[in-house]
């Protein structure tokens, strides 16, 4: 039976040991290597995001993390009682399926209208709650999303590129939307995105990942490495940078991944300060 959900805000965490910890994870697929002895961890209050190039196991990573894969080698390991909310990368909804937001909110979980409007109203967007889901912009949809990401009262934001499909001034807003949160709440957030030049001013630590961790540490320690310097060879010293990527996958109404090979197979390009997905 499900449980109602009597707030969408996490209680601020006391402890400051690993809401989450990944130690020596690797993972192989089709006799493909996807992680090489990855290891990261999320503490309360911190947001951690992880970059890296198409194709380096970032989300990989986040299933695994999320228990929905098991790591051929390494452990994870999460704190007893942890609540997760998760917001997806993409959702596949079909444009005829007669979805509003309000019934879109409580498919995995009921809740009492008040509830569900006091959490849309926390990431801007009450007025959205009875529109249908099909009609709504990028940026509306992300922030429906974030919003039943909270439902749950989670103490650890796991996030696969939460600006995915807005603009870049929309970018900005979800990105200090998500560090409001953090803040207020007290939860850990885990992020995969591959807008630097917008988490640079959120993010406690950095993760450059390319199977394996190619570098990590605060987002100034790690747009300066190297590594990461190899993997965005067109970021320059302003940050300013133009690359592909292509998405291969996409996620239903209920979260769950299924394949998509189409890829958008376009280059994007960022505001001042960083690389773009």
């Amino acid at each position: 039976m499900n449980r109602e959900t009597p707030s969408p805000h996490a209680q601020p965490a006391t402890d400051a040991s690993p809401l989450l910890a990944a130690r020596d994870v690797s993972l192989e697929r089709g006799g493909r290597v996807i992680l090489d002895h990855v290891s990261v961890q999320v503490r309360p209050a911190e947001v951690t995001v992880v970059i890296g190039p198409n194709g380096a196991g970032k989300t990989s990573l986040l299933r695994v993390l999320l228990g929905l894969w098991k790591p051929g080698q390494g452990r994870v390991q999460r704190r007893r009682g942890l609540r997760i909310g998760y917001m997806p990368q993409r959702l596949q909804i079909e444009p005829v399926l007669p979805l509003s937001v309000r019934r879109f909110l409580t498919l995995r979980q009921r809740a009492p209208e008040a509830v569900l409007r006091e959490g849309l109203e926390r990431v801007g967007v009450p007025h959205l709650l009875h529109k249908p889901v099909q009609s709504l912009s990028g940026g509306e949809m992300q922030r429906v999303l974030l919003a039943r990401a909270l439902l749950n009262r989670p103490n650890l934001l796991v996030l696969d590129e939460p600006a995915q499909g807005v603009d870049i001034v929309g970018q900005g807003e979800v990105f200090k939307l998500i560090d409001d949160i953090r803040h207020e709440t007290g939860c850990g957030v885990l992020m995969v995105s591959h807008d630097l030049h917008l988490v640079m001013a959120g993010a406690d630590a950095v993760i450059c990942l390319n199977q394996h961790v190619c570098c990590t540490g605060r987002p100034e320690e790690v747009s300066r490495h190297p590594e990461y310097q190899r993997l965005f060879p067109e970021t320059d010293m302003q940050g300013i940078g133009v690359y592909r990527h292509d998405h291969d996958h996409v996620h239903d109404v209920a979260g769950d991944v299924h394949e998509h090979h189409t890829g958008c197979g376009h280059a994007h390009r960022p505001g001042p300060g960083g690389d773009s997905r």
